[in-house]
């Protein structure tokens, strides 16, 4: 039970991170955990491991917080925000390919002990982040696309643009995440995998992306509460 009690503990812990950095930074925060989450979730995803009687990679918690940020910007901010933190993890991503190569490039150290083991975990990182960032960017665009779709159908379905957030914020993810889990699943791991392999990884995936997205929406809605009350603290103090 180790594995699955980390993993819970981790998607509770990431969600509240995101939330956490926009009360302290708003929008700049929710920039901010986009990079670190794409160059984390990128190293992240080599690992394999067992967790719910299914094999799975690790990294899809961490990605799927970009999705939640993503959902956040387009609550609050509208969709050319959304969009910017689209941009940063891909920018993010191209840099630390540049980066990370070029550490294999210089000679070690007959004291080193590392390179070894940095050249083992890089070594397929183009492929992946290459692979990623094609994903990343058909996948995010769609979300933050579709999230607005959703938006203008419950508004002019209902009238009221605060309803139905869990609709809009469920209903663009868990196509996106549809999207992304088989475009990079066979992307990144064909050939490296077996069939049956990349299908298990395929579905593990998937279903952890279902229960991230349906476990992310009290996040959003806590992340409004929070902005509104701002808001609402910030008008009383000018009204003064």
């Amino acid at each position: 039970m180790q594995n699955e009690i980390l993993l819970l503990v981790s998607l509770f812990l990431t969600f509240s991170t995101v939330v956490f950095l926009f009360w302290l930074f708003q929008e700049q925060g929710l920039y901010l955990w986009t990079v670190l989450a794409t160059i984390a979730a990128n190293i992240e995803v080599l690992i394999m491991v067992t967790a719910f009687g299914m094999e799975m990679t690790l990294g899809n918690i961490l990605f799927a917080s970009t999705f939640l940020v993503t959902d956040i910007l387009s609550e609050l901010y509208g969709k050319k925000a959304a969009q910017t933190a689209v941009y940063l993890g891909i920018a993010t991503s191209v840099i630390f390919i540049f980066l990370s190569q070029s550490w294999m490039l210089y000679v070690p150290n007959e004291s080193d002990f590392a390179t070894p083991a940095i050249r083992t975990v890089f070594s397929n990182t183009p492929r992946l982040m290459a692979v990623g960032i094609i994903v990343y960017v058909i996948v995010q665009l769609f979300d933050v696309w579709a999230y607005h779709k959703w938006w203008t159908f419950t508004k002019s379905k209902f009238g009221d643009s605060k309803k139905f957030l869990w609709l809009r914020n469920n209903g663009s993810t868990l196509v996106s995440q549809l999207l992304n889990t088989v475009l990079f699943t066979w992307g990144a791991f064909l050939g490296t995998y077996d069939t049956k392999t990349l299908v298990s990884i395929a579905v593990a995936s998937y279903i952890i992306f279902v229960a991230t997205s349906i476990a992310d929406t009290p996040f959003v809605y806590a992340a409004r509460y929070l902005h509104q009350k701002k808001q609402a603290v910030s008008t009383y103090a000018k009204s003064r």
